[in-house]
């Protein structure tokens, strides 16, 4: 019985990891940027120290954490592959519609990723 409990909390635990997100909204005087990163499988304390921590020159930062990513983006990169890292998460982007044209292919060919809009 303790090794099925045991289980449990470290099923619940995984389960965890992959309801976790962060909102970034970073701005400086002429850009202002917000999206929103799913973790899939980043070990928890390496997403929330580092991949939810962007060291952004000449930006106020603020990031929030969240059980999941809010609605209302207009695209989603699904499965991003972190490079060079075989670490996987969703991201959101929010704001201009239009940066799609560019965030696509990124997605596509850097990422290894899906996009979809939403």
């Amino acid at each position: 019985m303790r090794a099925l409990m045991g289980l449990l909390g470290l099923l619940g635990l995984a389960g965890e990891v992959l309801a976790e997100g962060c909102v970034i909204h970073s701005q400086d005087e002429r850009i202002e940027v917000r999206i929103c990163q799913q973790n899939r499988n980043i070990p928890a304390e390496l997403f929330r120290s580092g991949f939810c921590q962007p060291q952004l020159k000449d930006q106020q930062v603020e990031v929030t954490f969240v059980e999941a990513c809010p609605s209302g983006a207009f695209g989603v990169c699904r499965n991003a592959q972190v490079s060079n890292m075989p670490y996987r998460q969703d991201i959101h982007y929010y704001g201009v519609a239009s940066d799609a044209r560019y965030l696509q292919p990124a997605c596509e060919q850097t990422s290894q990723g899906t996009w979809s809009a939403e």
